[in-house]
């Protein structure tokens, strides 16, 4: 049950940062109280898995996969480049999830 709440957190966070870009710097009523709830539901959810998961872990994979999915919506809404760099970036993280997962993610 941690890494289904775990998972909402992430698709909060990154509902609530991509709301955040079309804002346009909280200009933009709908966007930001997208962009605040979302928050709110991502923290709400994230406590709630640090029930179950351990905090390092969970908290290396919602920053971790919150980050690539953010940079992959970058590139698909807002036409944002894809370099080698970030692609190594994304990788990394993305091993580095698994990497976390494979040391044992449960108390």
């Amino acid at each position: 049950m941690g890494y289904l709440l775990l998972a909402g957190a992430i698709a909060a966070e990154v509902a609530a940062t991509t709301a955040m870009k079309y804002s346009e710097g909280f200009s933009r009523l709908w966007p930001s109280l997208v962009t605040a709830s979302g928050y709110l539901v991502s923290f709400a959810l994230l406590a709630q898995t640090l029930k179950s998961v351990q905090i390092g872990t969970a908290y290396a994979i919602w920053s971790g996969v919150g980050t690539a999915a953010i940079a992959v919506l970058g590139l698909l809404l807002f036409g944002e480049g894809l370099s080698p760099t970030k692609v190594a970036g994304i990788v990394l993280i993305i091993g580095g999830v698994v990497v976390l997962n494979l040391g044992g993610a449960a108390h």
